[in-house]
C-alpha cells in the first residue's frame, strides 16, 4: 500500500509499505479515505518533535482519519464490513490506573496515531484499529465531516472540563480548528459574549458564521483594551488555543479575578511562563486539556442533529500526490487556511 512517509524536515515521500493485518479479536482494517492536517503534524514536519516525542525517519504522520470497514477481527460486533467510521486516534490499555478512573486520555500506556515511538499514523491507504475506537456515521456524513470528529472532541471536552455556565463571558484565542471547535460547542452553553483572536483575517471572517460576538487580529488591535472595554469585569474563562506565549499572557490580563484559563494549544517552544504576581492576586484556576475522553459518539449525534456546523472548517482538499503542497500551505497559514484534507 501507499504511505506519505514524513522523511526528513520539510521531506515528504510517497513510499510503498506491508498493509497493516488483523492481528487481535477486536482488530478492524479500515480503507482510509480522508486524512485531515492537524497542527501536531505541522509540529512534527518543521521540528522533528513535540517535546519529548521525537521524529524517527521516516515515519507516517496523521490522525485525525475517516474511512470504510475493509475486515473485521473474530470478536469484533458492533462494527461491520462496509462501514462508514470516525476514527478515535488513541488506542488506551483498559487496565491501569488511568483507564479504570475514567482517565483514558492520560493512560500509562497510550498509543496514539502518528505518535513517534507509538504507532504509525493516517497518512496511508489503510490502518488497524481496534473496534472501541471506531464510531459507525451514517451515509449522510461525508469523510471529511467524519475527520473533524476529531478536533471536535477535543473542543467538546475542553467546554465540558471548563464547566461554563450560561451567560458567562468567554475568549477564545487562536481560531484554527481546535478554536473553532471549542466555540461551536461553546455556542451551545448559551454565552453571554464569545470574543475570538487569531493572526488570521479569514478566520475572523469564519467565525462571525459562527456565530461569534466579536473578532479582534491581535497584531493590528489591542485586544486588551479592547475585551475589556465590552467586559470591564473581565472574562469568565479563557480557551487558549494557538500554544503561544503572547496569547497567554493575553489571557491572564483578560481574564477576571476567579476566572479560568484552559490551556489547549501545544507551545512549540520548550517552555512557557506567567507572571506569578497577575496569576496570584487574580486567583486564576490554570487548566491543561489532554486530548479528550469518550466524545466520538456524541460529537457525531451532534453533527447528525444538525447542531454545529462544520463547512466553515473545510477549506482546502488535496490529494494524496499534493501532500507537500498541503503541509506547506497549512505549515505557512497560506490562503486563510482553517481545515486542509488529504484523500487516499
Amino acid at each position: 500500500m501507499k504511505a506519505i512517509k514524513l522523511a526528513a524536515l520539510k521531506k515528504l515521500e510517497m513510499l510503498e509499505v506491508a498493509k497493516p493485518k488483523i492481528v487481535n479479536s477486536d482488530d478492524v482494517l479500515i480503507k482510509i479515505k480522508s486524512v485531515g492536517i492537524c497542527g501536531s503534524d505541522v509540529h512534527y514536519y518543521k521540528t522533528g518533535k513535540i517535546g519529548s516525542q521525537v521524529v524517527e525517519y521516516p515515519f507516517t504522520l496523521g490522525h485525525e482519519c475517516s474511512g470504510i470497514v475493509e475486515d473485521i477481527g473474530a470478536e469484533v460486533k458492533k462494527i461491520k464490513i462496509g462501514d462508514k467510521v470516525a476514527i478515535d486516534p488513541a488506542i488506551t490499555c483498559g487496565e491501569c490506573d488511568q483507564c479504570l478512573t475514567g482517565r483514558e486520555n492520560t493512560c500509562r500506556s497510550l498509543k496514539f496515531l502518528g505518535c513517534p515511538g507509538q504507532i504509525e499514523g493516517s497518512f496511508s491507504e489503510y490502518i488497524v484499529m481496534p473496534e472501541n475506537s471506531l464510531c459507525n456515521v451514517p451515509d449522510t456524513m461525508s469523510f471529511e465531516q467524519a475527520v473533524l470528529t476529531e478536533p471536535l472532541c477535543i473542543g467538546s471536552y475542553a467546554v465540558k472540563i471548563s464547566k461554563q455556565e450560561a451567560h458567562q463571558n468567554i475568549a477564545i484565542l487562536g481560531l484554527g480548528p481546535i478554536g473553532l471547535s471549542v466555540l461551536v460547542f461553546s455556542k451551545l452553553k448559551n454565552p453571554e459574549n464569545i470574543f475570538g483572536t487569531d493572526l488570521i483575517n479569514e478566520r475572523l471572517g469564519v467565525v462571525k458564521k459562527l456565530g461569534i460576538n466579536y473578532g479582534f487580529n491581535p497584531s493590528k488591535e489591542n485586544i486588551i483594551e479592547k475585551i475589556n472595554s465590552v467586559c470591564q469585569n473581565g472574562i469568565d474563562i479563557v480557551f487558549e488555543c494557538a500554544g503561544k506565549q503572547e496569547t497567554l499572557d493575553h489571557a491572564v490580563d483578560i481574564l477576571r479575578p476567579g476566572g479560568k484559563l484552559i490551556m489547549i494549544g501545544i507551545p512549540q517552544a520548550k517552555t512557557v511562563s506567567f507572571v506569578p504576581d497577575k496569576m496570584r492576586r487574580k486567583e486564576l484556576t490554570l487548566i491543561n486539556i489532554r486530548r479528550q475522553r469518550r466524545e466520538l459518539p456524541e460529537v457525531v449525534e451532534n453533527i447528525v442533529q444538525g447542531r454545529i456546523k462544520l463547512d466553515p472548517f473545510i477549506t482546502h482538499r488535496f490529494k494524496a500526490e499534493e501532500a507537500t503542497k498541503a503541509f506547506e500551505l497549512v505549515s505557512n497559514y497560506k490562503d486563510g487556511v482553517i481545515k486542509a484534507f488529504i484523500s487516499f
